[in-house]
Protein backbone atom coordinates (compact mmCIF):
# COMPACT_ATOMS: atom_id res chain seq x y z
CA UNK A 1 0.00 0.00 0.00
CA UNK A 2 1.17 3.45 -0.92
CA UNK A 3 2.03 5.88 1.63
CA UNK A 4 0.57 8.92 2.14
CA UNK A 5 2.82 12.05 2.89
CA UNK A 6 0.43 14.04 4.62
CA UNK A 7 -1.75 13.60 8.00
CA UNK A 8 -4.43 15.14 6.26
CA UNK A 9 -4.23 13.03 3.13
CA UNK A 10 -4.33 9.66 5.31
CA UNK A 11 -7.25 11.24 7.15
CA UNK A 12 -9.45 12.57 4.32
CA UNK A 13 -8.74 8.74 2.39
CA UNK A 14 -10.58 6.76 5.52
CA UNK A 15 -13.87 4.97 4.65
CA UNK A 16 -17.00 6.09 6.23
CA UNK A 17 -17.68 3.66 9.25
CA UNK A 18 -20.71 1.76 10.15
CA UNK A 19 -22.86 2.96 13.16
CA UNK A 20 -21.41 1.56 16.64
CA UNK A 21 -24.00 3.45 18.68
CA UNK A 22 -27.71 4.60 18.66
CA UNK A 23 -27.16 7.40 20.54
CA UNK A 24 -25.80 10.44 17.87
CA UNK A 25 -23.18 11.55 20.05
CA UNK A 26 -21.81 8.59 21.05
CA UNK A 27 -21.15 7.35 17.43
CA UNK A 28 -20.08 10.33 15.88
CA UNK A 29 -17.73 10.32 19.21
CA UNK A 30 -16.47 7.37 18.33
CA UNK A 31 -16.00 7.55 14.50
CA UNK A 32 -14.15 11.00 15.20
CA UNK A 33 -11.42 9.22 17.33
CA UNK A 34 -10.61 7.18 14.97
CA UNK A 35 -10.43 8.30 12.06
CA UNK A 36 -9.16 12.02 13.50
CA UNK A 37 -6.00 10.02 15.51
CA UNK A 38 -4.87 7.86 12.15
CA UNK A 39 -1.58 9.49 11.14
CA UNK A 40 0.02 6.39 8.88
CA UNK A 41 -1.84 4.75 6.60
CA UNK A 42 -2.71 0.99 7.62
CA UNK A 43 -0.71 -1.77 5.95
CA UNK A 44 -2.10 -4.91 5.10
CA UNK A 45 -1.05 -7.96 7.63
CA UNK A 46 -1.75 -11.59 7.68
CA UNK A 47 -2.55 -13.72 10.68
CA UNK A 48 0.63 -15.08 11.58
CA UNK A 49 1.86 -18.51 9.76
CA UNK A 50 -1.43 -18.39 7.39
CA UNK A 51 -0.66 -18.09 3.62
CA UNK A 52 -2.89 -15.47 1.93
CA UNK A 53 -4.94 -17.84 -0.10
CA UNK A 54 -6.20 -19.62 3.35
CA UNK A 55 -6.80 -16.12 4.82
CA UNK A 56 -8.78 -15.38 1.61
CA UNK A 57 -10.68 -18.90 2.08
CA UNK A 58 -11.30 -17.81 5.71
CA UNK A 59 -12.64 -14.50 4.66
CA UNK A 60 -14.87 -15.97 2.60
CA UNK A 61 -16.13 -18.92 5.50
CA UNK A 62 -16.77 -16.14 7.72
CA UNK A 63 -18.60 -13.60 5.40
CA UNK A 64 -20.71 -16.65 4.24
CA UNK A 65 -21.62 -17.27 8.16
CA UNK A 66 -22.08 -13.45 9.66
CA UNK A 67 -22.80 -12.06 6.29
CA UNK A 68 -20.66 -9.48 4.27
CA UNK A 69 -21.61 -6.30 6.17
CA UNK A 70 -20.33 -8.04 9.12
CA UNK A 71 -16.65 -8.87 8.20
CA UNK A 72 -14.22 -5.93 7.66
CA UNK A 73 -10.63 -5.52 6.06
CA UNK A 74 -8.27 -3.45 4.33
CA UNK A 75 -9.61 0.59 4.86
CA UNK A 76 -12.48 -0.79 6.83
CA UNK A 77 -9.91 -1.70 9.64
CA UNK A 78 -9.66 1.81 10.75
CA UNK A 79 -11.37 1.28 13.70
CA UNK A 80 -9.51 -1.82 15.00
CA UNK A 81 -6.49 0.03 16.06
CA UNK A 82 -5.37 1.88 19.13
CA UNK A 83 -6.04 5.56 18.28
CA UNK A 84 -3.53 6.40 21.15
CA UNK A 85 -0.79 4.53 19.77
CA UNK A 86 2.66 6.24 20.23
CA UNK A 87 4.41 3.47 17.41
CA UNK A 88 2.55 3.69 14.14
CA UNK A 89 5.28 2.19 11.68
CA UNK A 90 4.13 -0.57 10.64
CA UNK A 91 7.28 -3.00 12.12
CA UNK A 92 5.35 -1.68 16.04
CA UNK A 93 1.74 -1.00 15.19
CA UNK A 94 -0.77 -3.31 16.17
CA UNK A 95 -2.95 -4.17 13.66
CA UNK A 96 -5.62 -6.95 13.13
CA UNK A 97 -5.97 -9.23 9.63
CA UNK A 98 -9.56 -8.52 9.69
CA UNK A 99 -12.63 -7.96 12.01
CA UNK A 100 -16.09 -9.81 12.61
CA UNK A 101 -19.17 -9.09 14.34
CA UNK A 102 -21.61 -11.75 15.21
CA UNK A 103 -24.53 -10.85 16.71
CA UNK A 104 -25.28 -14.07 18.44
CA UNK A 105 -23.38 -17.19 20.51
CA UNK A 106 -23.84 -19.40 17.79
CA UNK A 107 -22.55 -16.93 15.26
CA UNK A 108 -19.50 -16.46 17.70
CA UNK A 109 -18.74 -20.76 17.49
CA UNK A 110 -19.07 -20.57 14.12
CA UNK A 111 -16.12 -17.93 13.92
CA UNK A 112 -14.22 -19.99 16.74
CA UNK A 113 -14.43 -23.12 14.38
CA UNK A 114 -13.33 -21.07 11.23
CA UNK A 115 -10.46 -20.01 13.33
CA UNK A 116 -9.59 -23.05 14.78
CA UNK A 117 -9.50 -24.96 11.01
CA UNK A 118 -7.07 -22.10 9.30
CA UNK A 119 -5.30 -21.65 12.75
CA UNK A 120 -6.21 -17.74 12.61
CA UNK A 121 -6.10 -16.61 16.50
CA UNK A 122 -8.64 -13.66 17.22
CA UNK A 123 -8.60 -11.06 19.79
CA UNK A 124 -11.60 -10.47 21.92
CA UNK A 125 -13.41 -7.62 22.62
CA UNK A 126 -16.91 -6.10 23.80
CA UNK A 127 -17.12 -2.61 22.78
CA UNK A 128 -12.80 -1.77 22.43
CA UNK A 129 -13.06 1.19 24.94
CA UNK A 130 -10.55 0.49 26.85
CA UNK A 131 -8.41 3.64 25.92
CA UNK A 132 -5.02 4.32 27.06
CA UNK A 133 -4.39 0.71 27.19
CA UNK A 134 -4.76 -0.52 23.52
CA UNK A 135 -8.73 -0.07 23.13
CA UNK A 136 -9.56 -2.65 20.52
CA UNK A 137 -5.65 -3.06 18.95
CA UNK A 138 -4.43 -6.84 18.97
CA UNK A 139 -1.61 -7.97 21.48
CA UNK A 140 -0.29 -9.68 18.29
CA UNK A 141 -0.64 -8.60 15.13
CA UNK A 142 -2.80 -10.28 12.18
CA UNK A 143 -5.06 -11.71 14.44
CA UNK A 144 -8.37 -11.07 13.66
CA UNK A 145 -10.31 -8.65 15.55
CA UNK A 146 -13.44 -10.21 17.45
CA UNK A 147 -16.23 -7.89 17.82
CA UNK A 148 -18.69 -8.43 20.48
CA UNK A 149 -20.81 -5.22 19.91
CA UNK A 150 -23.68 -6.39 18.50
CA UNK A 151 -24.50 -8.83 21.11
CA UNK A 152 -26.13 -6.40 23.14
CA UNK A 153 -29.32 -7.90 24.90
CA UNK A 154 -30.25 -6.51 28.22
CA UNK A 155 -31.25 -10.26 29.49
CA UNK A 156 -32.49 -9.32 32.97
CA UNK A 157 -32.43 -6.70 35.81
CA UNK A 158 -33.63 -7.90 39.05
CA UNK A 159 -34.57 -5.16 41.40
CA UNK A 160 -35.76 -7.21 44.27
CA UNK A 161 -32.42 -8.89 44.60
CA UNK A 162 -30.09 -5.81 42.57
CA UNK A 163 -28.71 -7.82 39.92
CA UNK A 164 -28.57 -7.55 35.87
CA UNK A 165 -27.86 -9.79 33.00
CA UNK A 166 -26.32 -8.74 29.97
CA UNK A 167 -24.37 -9.34 27.10
CA UNK A 168 -21.01 -8.09 26.38
CA UNK A 169 -22.26 -5.53 23.87
CA UNK A 170 -24.47 -4.04 26.31
CA UNK A 171 -22.85 -0.05 27.69
CA UNK A 172 -23.34 1.46 30.71
CA UNK A 173 -25.57 3.74 29.22
CA UNK A 174 -27.51 0.72 27.85
CA UNK A 175 -28.29 -0.54 31.18
CA UNK A 176 -28.63 2.49 33.23
CA UNK A 177 -31.22 3.35 30.27
CA UNK A 178 -33.04 -0.26 30.55
CA UNK A 179 -33.52 0.86 34.31
CA UNK A 180 -35.07 4.45 33.60
CA UNK A 181 -36.91 3.18 30.80
CA UNK A 182 -38.78 -0.08 33.57
CA UNK A 183 -38.95 2.29 36.57
CA UNK A 184 -36.01 -0.22 37.93
CA UNK A 185 -35.23 0.23 41.87
CA UNK A 186 -31.52 0.03 41.28
CA UNK A 187 -28.46 2.42 40.30
CA UNK A 188 -25.82 0.65 38.24
CA UNK A 189 -22.06 1.83 39.05
CA UNK A 190 -20.53 3.25 36.19
CA UNK A 191 -16.92 4.47 35.45
CA UNK A 192 -15.75 7.99 34.48
CA UNK A 193 -17.37 6.81 30.31
CA UNK A 194 -20.51 5.09 29.52
CA UNK A 195 -20.04 4.24 26.35
CA UNK A 196 -17.74 1.22 27.69
CA UNK A 197 -19.08 -2.34 27.90
CA UNK A 198 -20.53 -3.54 31.34
CA UNK A 199 -18.44 -6.81 30.33
CA UNK A 200 -15.27 -5.82 29.20
CA UNK A 201 -14.93 -3.12 31.96
CA UNK A 202 -16.10 -5.51 34.26
CA UNK A 203 -13.65 -8.17 33.27
CA UNK A 204 -10.47 -6.01 33.03
CA UNK A 205 -11.17 -4.98 36.83
CA UNK A 206 -12.58 -1.54 36.03
CA UNK A 207 -14.46 0.08 38.76
CA UNK A 208 -17.20 3.29 39.44
CA UNK A 209 -18.06 4.90 42.66
CA UNK A 210 -20.89 3.51 44.03
CA UNK A 211 -21.17 1.05 46.81
CA UNK A 212 -20.59 -2.01 43.79
CA UNK A 213 -17.87 0.24 42.59
CA UNK A 214 -15.33 -2.82 41.94
CA UNK A 215 -17.20 -4.49 39.39
CA UNK A 216 -15.34 -7.70 39.18
CA UNK A 217 -16.29 -8.09 42.45
CA UNK A 218 -19.99 -8.04 42.22
CA UNK A 219 -19.62 -10.99 39.53
CA UNK A 220 -22.40 -13.43 40.15
CA UNK A 221 -22.39 -15.77 37.48
CA UNK A 222 -21.08 -16.10 33.64
CA UNK A 223 -21.71 -17.89 30.84
CA UNK A 224 -18.41 -18.98 28.51
CA UNK A 225 -17.80 -20.20 25.20
CA UNK A 226 -14.52 -22.05 24.98
CA UNK A 227 -12.06 -22.45 22.33
CA UNK A 228 -13.48 -25.51 21.09
CA UNK A 229 -17.49 -24.26 20.73
CA UNK A 230 -18.78 -25.58 24.16
CA UNK A 231 -20.82 -23.36 26.51
CA UNK A 232 -19.73 -23.42 30.03
CA UNK A 233 -21.18 -21.98 33.25
CA UNK A 234 -19.98 -20.67 36.58
CA UNK A 235 -21.57 -21.25 40.21
CA UNK A 236 -24.87 -21.52 40.46
CA UNK A 237 -25.88 -20.48 36.88
CA UNK A 238 -24.61 -23.86 35.76
CA UNK A 239 -27.25 -25.20 37.31
CA UNK A 240 -29.97 -25.41 34.98
CA UNK A 241 -33.25 -23.68 36.64
CA UNK A 242 -31.54 -22.44 39.93
CA UNK A 243 -33.26 -19.25 41.56
CA UNK A 244 -29.82 -18.39 42.99
CA UNK A 245 -28.18 -18.26 39.72
CA UNK A 246 -27.28 -14.32 40.45
CA UNK A 247 -27.52 -14.02 44.06
CA UNK A 248 -24.26 -15.62 45.53
CA UNK A 249 -20.54 -16.46 45.36
CA UNK A 250 -21.15 -19.63 47.55
CA UNK A 251 -21.09 -22.46 44.94
CA UNK A 252 -20.20 -25.99 45.65
CA UNK A 253 -16.53 -26.97 43.96
CA UNK A 254 -13.61 -24.93 42.17
CA UNK A 255 -14.55 -21.40 41.69
CA UNK A 256 -13.86 -20.73 38.47
CA UNK A 257 -15.09 -17.01 37.61
CA UNK A 258 -12.01 -15.86 38.27
CA UNK A 259 -10.02 -17.62 35.72
CA UNK A 260 -12.68 -15.15 32.87
CA UNK A 261 -11.15 -11.68 34.59
CA UNK A 262 -8.52 -10.23 32.02
CA UNK A 263 -8.19 -13.90 30.66
CA UNK A 264 -7.81 -15.51 26.93
CA UNK A 265 -9.02 -19.07 28.27
CA UNK A 266 -12.58 -18.37 26.99
CA UNK A 267 -15.39 -15.99 26.11
CA UNK A 268 -17.64 -14.44 28.10
CA UNK A 269 -21.04 -14.14 26.32
CA UNK A 270 -23.17 -13.66 29.38
CA UNK A 271 -22.87 -12.24 32.57
CA UNK A 272 -24.39 -11.47 35.82
CA UNK A 273 -23.65 -8.76 37.84
CA UNK A 274 -25.18 -7.28 41.63
CA UNK A 275 -26.35 -3.62 40.83
CA UNK A 276 -26.63 -0.89 44.21
CA UNK A 277 -30.18 -0.75 45.55
CA UNK A 278 -31.58 2.96 44.98
CA UNK A 279 -31.11 5.16 47.81
CA UNK A 280 -33.51 7.17 50.23
CA UNK A 281 -30.73 9.43 49.99
CA UNK A 282 -26.61 10.17 48.66
CA UNK A 283 -24.33 12.45 50.50
CA UNK A 284 -22.22 13.94 48.17
CA UNK A 285 -18.78 14.25 50.50
CA UNK A 286 -14.68 16.05 49.94
CA UNK A 287 -12.01 16.58 51.88
CA UNK A 288 -9.06 19.08 49.98
CA UNK A 289 -5.76 19.44 51.92
CA UNK A 290 -3.00 22.52 50.74
CA UNK A 291 0.39 20.99 50.30
CA UNK A 292 1.74 17.77 48.07
CA UNK A 293 2.98 16.02 51.18
CA UNK A 294 -0.59 16.28 52.45
CA UNK A 295 -1.21 12.93 51.01
CA UNK A 296 0.71 11.17 53.79
CA UNK A 297 -2.18 12.41 56.12
CA UNK A 298 -5.13 12.11 53.65
CA UNK A 299 -4.14 8.43 53.06
CA UNK A 300 -3.97 7.53 56.67
CA UNK A 301 -6.72 8.99 57.96
CA UNK A 302 -8.85 7.62 55.10
CA UNK A 303 -7.69 3.88 55.30
CA UNK A 304 -8.35 3.96 58.68
CA UNK A 305 -11.95 4.90 58.23
CA UNK A 306 -12.16 2.07 55.03
CA UNK A 307 -10.87 -0.07 57.22
CA UNK A 308 -13.19 0.06 60.69
CA UNK A 309 -16.54 0.60 57.89
CA UNK A 310 -16.95 4.35 58.18
CA UNK A 311 -16.94 4.96 54.64
CA UNK A 312 -17.82 2.16 53.25
CA UNK A 313 -17.55 3.10 49.56
CA UNK A 314 -14.21 4.30 47.21
CA UNK A 315 -12.91 7.17 48.04
CA UNK A 316 -11.25 8.76 45.09
CA UNK A 317 -8.62 11.52 45.17
CA UNK A 318 -6.95 13.93 42.48
CA UNK A 319 -4.34 16.28 42.37
CA UNK A 320 -5.10 19.89 40.85
CA UNK A 321 -3.40 19.26 37.49
CA UNK A 322 -6.18 16.74 37.18
CA UNK A 323 -8.53 19.38 37.61
CA UNK A 324 -7.03 21.48 35.18
CA UNK A 325 -7.63 18.72 33.05
CA UNK A 326 -10.58 18.40 33.47
CA UNK A 327 -12.01 21.96 33.18
CA UNK A 328 -9.46 23.27 30.55
CA UNK A 329 -6.72 23.01 28.24
CA UNK A 330 -2.83 23.20 29.67
CA UNK A 331 -2.16 26.41 27.97
CA UNK A 332 -5.05 28.18 30.20
CA UNK A 333 -2.99 27.46 33.27
CA UNK A 334 0.78 27.58 31.79
CA UNK A 335 1.73 28.05 28.43
CA UNK A 336 5.61 27.22 28.20
CA UNK A 337 7.04 23.97 27.56
CA UNK A 338 8.20 23.11 30.98
CA UNK A 339 6.26 21.85 34.38
CA UNK A 340 4.21 24.01 36.03
CA UNK A 341 6.20 25.13 38.57
CA UNK A 342 5.27 24.76 42.57
CA UNK A 343 4.76 28.72 42.83
CA UNK A 344 1.86 28.57 39.90
CA UNK A 345 0.55 25.53 41.18
CA UNK A 346 -0.13 27.20 44.46
CA UNK A 347 -1.49 30.03 42.70
CA UNK A 348 -4.35 27.94 40.58
CA UNK A 349 -5.08 26.35 44.10
CA UNK A 350 -5.74 29.72 45.43
CA UNK A 351 -7.69 30.56 42.04
CA UNK A 352 -9.95 27.48 41.62
CA UNK A 353 -10.41 27.11 45.59
CA UNK A 354 -8.96 24.15 45.59
CA UNK A 355 -6.47 21.99 47.25
CA UNK A 356 -3.18 20.32 46.19
CA UNK A 357 -4.90 16.82 47.03
CA UNK A 358 -8.75 16.77 46.71
CA UNK A 359 -10.77 13.71 47.65
CA UNK A 360 -14.35 13.19 46.53
CA UNK A 361 -16.60 9.82 48.15
CA UNK A 362 -20.26 9.25 48.49
CA UNK A 363 -22.48 8.02 50.78
CA UNK A 364 -25.47 6.24 50.28
CA UNK A 365 -28.70 4.75 52.36
CA UNK A 366 -31.18 6.39 54.70
CA UNK A 367 -30.80 9.97 55.77
CA UNK A 368 -30.28 9.07 59.12
CA UNK A 369 -27.32 6.78 58.88
CA UNK A 370 -25.17 8.71 55.94
CA UNK A 371 -25.48 11.71 58.55
CA UNK A 372 -23.70 9.68 61.12
CA UNK A 373 -21.34 8.21 59.14
CA UNK A 374 -20.38 12.01 57.77
CA UNK A 375 -20.40 13.17 61.36
CA UNK A 376 -18.20 10.55 62.34
CA UNK A 377 -15.86 11.30 59.53
CA UNK A 378 -15.65 15.18 59.88
CA UNK A 379 -14.96 14.25 63.67
CA UNK A 380 -12.03 11.68 63.12
CA UNK A 381 -10.93 14.20 60.15
CA UNK A 382 -10.81 17.53 62.53
CA UNK A 383 -8.35 15.57 65.10
CA UNK A 384 -5.85 13.65 63.08
CA UNK A 385 -6.18 16.14 59.60
CA UNK A 386 -7.14 19.70 61.00
CA UNK A 387 -5.58 21.74 57.86
CA UNK A 388 -7.77 19.96 55.78
CA UNK A 389 -10.91 20.86 54.71
CA UNK A 390 -14.28 19.17 54.04
CA UNK A 391 -18.10 19.45 52.61
CA UNK A 392 -21.02 17.39 52.72
CA UNK A 393 -24.05 18.01 50.51
CA UNK A 394 -27.48 15.95 51.09
CA UNK A 395 -29.23 14.34 48.39
CA UNK A 396 -32.98 12.70 49.34
CA UNK A 397 -36.11 11.51 48.36
CA UNK A 398 -39.27 12.93 49.55
CA UNK A 399 -40.35 11.49 52.86
CA UNK A 400 -39.50 7.96 52.85
CA UNK A 401 -39.00 7.94 48.78
CA UNK A 402 -36.23 6.59 46.83
CA UNK A 403 -33.89 9.10 45.31
CA UNK A 404 -34.00 10.16 41.74
CA UNK A 405 -30.24 10.07 40.67
CA UNK A 406 -30.84 12.77 37.84
CA UNK A 407 -31.96 15.27 40.76
CA UNK A 408 -28.64 15.74 41.83
CA UNK A 409 -27.13 18.03 40.03
CA UNK A 410 -23.31 18.33 39.25
CA UNK A 411 -20.49 18.33 40.59
CA UNK A 412 -22.29 15.93 42.55
CA UNK A 413 -24.09 13.83 40.63
CA UNK A 414 -23.46 11.89 36.82
CA UNK A 415 -21.04 9.30 37.47
CA UNK A 416 -20.65 9.63 41.21
CA UNK A 417 -25.18 8.35 41.31
CA UNK A 418 -24.83 5.89 38.35
CA UNK A 419 -25.59 8.59 36.04
CA UNK A 420 -23.55 7.79 32.59
CA UNK A 421 -22.13 10.31 29.80
CA UNK A 422 -19.00 10.79 27.84
CA UNK A 423 -18.42 13.92 29.65
CA UNK A 424 -15.22 13.28 30.87
CA UNK A 425 -13.72 12.64 27.23
CA UNK A 426 -12.30 15.91 26.71
CA UNK A 427 -9.47 15.69 29.62
CA UNK A 428 -7.23 13.89 26.81
CA UNK A 429 -6.95 17.40 24.70
CA UNK A 430 -5.02 18.65 27.93
CA UNK A 431 -1.71 19.36 25.89
CA UNK A 432 -4.03 20.55 22.52
CA UNK A 433 -3.55 23.69 21.72
CA UNK A 434 -6.73 25.52 21.31
CA UNK A 435 -6.04 26.99 17.96
CA UNK A 436 -3.65 24.46 15.71
CA UNK A 437 -3.75 21.05 15.14
CA UNK A 438 -3.08 18.44 17.23
CA UNK A 439 -4.02 14.73 17.92
CA UNK A 440 -4.91 14.43 21.77
CA UNK A 441 -3.73 11.18 22.99
CA UNK A 442 -3.38 9.45 26.93
CA UNK A 443 -1.06 6.41 28.62
CA UNK A 444 -1.78 5.51 31.66
CA UNK A 445 0.54 4.15 34.45
CA UNK A 446 -1.93 2.36 36.97
CA UNK A 447 0.00 0.57 39.83
CA UNK A 448 -1.28 -1.43 43.04
CA UNK A 449 -0.26 0.22 46.43
CA UNK A 450 -0.66 -0.71 49.71
CA UNK A 451 -2.98 1.72 51.46
CA UNK A 452 -0.11 3.28 52.98
CA UNK A 453 0.01 7.28 53.55
CA UNK A 454 4.04 6.53 53.34
CA UNK A 455 3.68 4.28 50.49
CA UNK A 456 1.65 7.08 48.42
CA UNK A 457 3.10 9.76 49.19
CA UNK A 458 6.95 8.28 48.11
CA UNK A 459 5.36 6.81 45.10
CA UNK A 460 3.69 10.44 44.00
CA UNK A 461 7.63 12.26 44.86
CA UNK A 462 8.85 9.20 42.82
CA UNK A 463 6.23 9.67 39.87
CA UNK A 464 6.80 13.52 40.57
CA UNK A 465 10.36 13.65 39.38
CA UNK A 466 10.08 11.53 36.83
CA UNK A 467 7.46 13.23 34.99
CA UNK A 468 9.17 16.45 35.50
CA UNK A 469 12.88 15.13 34.51
CA UNK A 470 11.06 14.50 31.31
CA UNK A 471 9.16 17.57 30.84
CA UNK A 472 5.76 16.30 32.39
CA UNK A 473 3.54 17.74 34.68
CA UNK A 474 2.70 14.80 37.44
CA UNK A 475 -1.36 14.50 36.29
CA UNK A 476 -2.35 11.27 38.50
CA UNK A 477 -5.25 10.84 40.72
CA UNK A 478 -6.13 7.54 42.53
CA UNK A 479 -8.49 5.12 44.41
CA UNK A 480 -8.42 3.73 47.78
CA UNK A 481 -10.45 1.00 48.66
CA UNK A 482 -9.61 -0.99 52.04
CA UNK A 483 -6.49 -2.06 51.94
CA UNK A 484 -5.00 -1.08 48.86
CA UNK A 485 -4.77 2.14 46.50
CA UNK A 486 -5.19 2.12 42.66
CA UNK A 487 -2.58 4.86 41.59
CA UNK A 488 -3.12 5.94 38.28
CA UNK A 489 -0.44 8.26 37.04
CA UNK A 490 -2.60 9.57 33.39
CA UNK A 491 -0.08 10.90 31.04
CA UNK A 492 -1.90 13.39 27.95
CA UNK A 493 -0.23 14.12 24.82
CA UNK A 494 0.07 15.21 21.49
CA UNK A 495 0.68 12.69 19.21
CA UNK A 496 1.36 14.36 16.16
CA UNK A 497 4.03 15.29 17.64
CA UNK A 498 7.56 13.30 18.06
CA UNK A 499 8.68 14.88 21.04
CA UNK A 500 5.01 14.12 22.67
CA UNK A 501 5.68 10.45 22.21
CA UNK A 502 9.28 10.26 23.03
CA UNK A 503 8.48 12.05 26.49
CA UNK A 504 5.67 9.54 26.83
CA UNK A 505 7.59 6.57 25.89
CA UNK A 506 10.25 7.31 27.99
CA UNK A 507 8.59 7.99 31.22
CA UNK A 508 6.28 4.78 30.87
CA UNK A 509 9.82 2.99 30.86
CA UNK A 510 10.81 4.76 34.20
CA UNK A 511 7.49 4.11 35.74
CA UNK A 512 7.60 0.01 34.94
CA UNK A 513 11.29 0.35 36.01
CA UNK A 514 11.01 2.15 39.10
CA UNK A 515 7.66 0.12 40.08
CA UNK A 516 9.31 -2.64 39.59
CA UNK A 517 12.16 -1.90 42.15
CA UNK A 518 9.49 -1.47 44.65
CA UNK A 519 7.44 -4.84 44.07
CA UNK A 520 4.55 -2.71 42.56
CA UNK A 521 3.19 -4.30 38.97
CA UNK A 522 -0.04 -2.50 37.46
CA UNK A 523 -3.71 -3.71 37.77
CA UNK A 524 -3.90 -3.06 34.05
CA UNK A 525 -1.59 -2.30 31.32
CA UNK A 526 -1.20 -1.17 27.62
CA UNK A 527 -0.78 -4.29 25.09
CA UNK A 528 3.13 -2.81 24.88
CA UNK A 529 3.53 -3.40 28.04
CA UNK A 530 1.36 -7.00 28.95
CA UNK A 531 4.71 -9.10 28.67
CA UNK A 532 6.76 -6.63 31.32
CA UNK A 533 3.87 -6.55 33.75
CA UNK A 534 3.24 -10.08 33.58
CA UNK A 535 6.76 -10.82 34.29
CA UNK A 536 6.81 -9.14 37.85
CA UNK A 537 5.03 -11.91 39.05
CA UNK A 538 8.43 -14.33 39.51
CA UNK A 539 7.83 -16.09 42.24
CA UNK A 540 9.37 -19.49 41.78
CA UNK A 541 10.54 -19.17 38.26
CA UNK A 542 7.01 -17.33 37.07
CA UNK A 543 4.81 -20.55 38.67
CA UNK A 544 1.40 -18.59 38.15
CA UNK A 545 2.41 -17.84 34.35
CA UNK A 546 3.42 -21.47 33.78
CA UNK A 547 0.09 -22.73 35.19
CA UNK A 548 -2.02 -20.59 33.67
CA UNK A 549 -0.44 -21.17 30.35
CA UNK A 550 -1.15 -24.97 31.01
CA UNK A 551 -4.53 -24.70 31.09
CA UNK A 552 -4.47 -22.40 28.46
CA UNK A 553 -2.73 -24.96 25.77
CA UNK A 554 -5.24 -27.84 27.48
CA UNK A 555 -8.64 -26.14 26.35
CA UNK A 556 -7.33 -23.94 23.77
CA UNK A 557 -4.67 -26.51 21.89
CA UNK A 558 -4.36 -24.08 18.87
CA UNK A 559 -3.84 -20.91 20.57
CA UNK A 560 -6.57 -19.13 18.76
CA UNK A 561 -8.32 -17.21 21.69
CA UNK A 562 -6.27 -13.70 21.97
CA UNK A 563 -2.75 -14.57 22.16
CA UNK A 564 -0.60 -12.77 24.55
CA UNK A 565 -3.34 -11.19 26.78
CA UNK A 566 -1.69 -10.33 30.37
CA UNK A 567 1.12 -11.51 29.06
CA UNK A 568 -0.12 -15.31 28.36
CA UNK A 569 1.18 -17.23 25.58
CA UNK A 570 -0.48 -20.56 23.95
CA UNK A 571 2.68 -22.37 22.85
CA UNK A 572 2.29 -21.90 19.21
CA UNK A 573 3.00 -18.16 19.93
CA UNK A 574 5.40 -18.16 23.17
CA UNK A 575 8.03 -17.09 21.32
CA UNK A 576 6.29 -13.72 20.39
CA UNK A 577 6.58 -12.77 24.34
CA UNK A 578 8.60 -9.78 25.01
CA UNK A 579 9.47 -8.88 29.06
CA UNK A 580 11.81 -6.45 28.05
CA UNK A 581 9.48 -3.40 27.09
CA UNK A 582 11.63 -2.66 24.02
CA UNK A 583 8.51 -2.68 21.93
CA UNK A 584 7.25 0.43 23.75
CA UNK A 585 10.48 2.33 23.54
CA UNK A 586 10.77 4.28 20.73
CA UNK A 587 13.85 6.28 19.50
CA UNK A 588 13.51 9.86 18.12
CA UNK A 589 13.74 10.09 14.63
CA UNK A 590 10.93 11.96 11.69
CA UNK A 591 9.39 9.62 8.85
CA UNK A 592 7.41 10.56 6.11
CA UNK A 593 4.54 11.75 7.02
CA UNK A 594 6.34 14.21 10.33
CA UNK A 595 5.59 11.36 13.08
CA UNK A 596 8.08 9.99 15.28
CA UNK A 597 9.66 6.33 13.67
CA UNK A 598 10.18 3.91 16.58
CA UNK A 599 13.34 1.89 15.22
CA UNK A 600 15.19 0.25 18.55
Amino acid sequence: MAQLQTVEQVQEALPSLPIRYADPEYNSTHHNLYKESLIRTLEAVLPPGVTQVDFDAAIGKLQEVLGHENVHIGKALTEYIDPYELQEDSSRRKVPSGAVCPATLADVQSVLKIANDFKIPVWTFSRGKNLGYGGPAPRLSGSLALDLHRMDKVIEVNDEFSYAVVEPGVTFTDLYDYCKLHKLRVWPSVPSLGWGSVVGNTLDRGSGFLPTSTHHQNIAGLEILLADGDVVRTGHFAQDGSPSAHLTKFTFGPSIEGLFVQSNLGIVTKMGIWLTPQPQAYMSCGFSMDEFEDVETMVDVFGEMRRNGTLPNTVYISNIVEWLGVVGRREDYWDKDEPIPAWKVRQLQEKLNMGYWNAKFGLFGPKGVIQAQYDEFKRVAAIKAPKGKAYGELFSGEGDDLLDATKVGEPHGGFFVGVPSISSLPMVNYRIPKEGKGIAGHADYSPVLPLSGKAILEWARTSRAISERLGWDLYCDFFMYERHAIFVNFMTFDKSKPEHCQAISSILAEFYKEGRKRGYSTYRTHLNFMDLNADSFDFNKHAYRRFVEKIKDAIDPNGILSPGKQGIWPEAYRSSRDPTGKLADPSSGLNSVGVASHEV
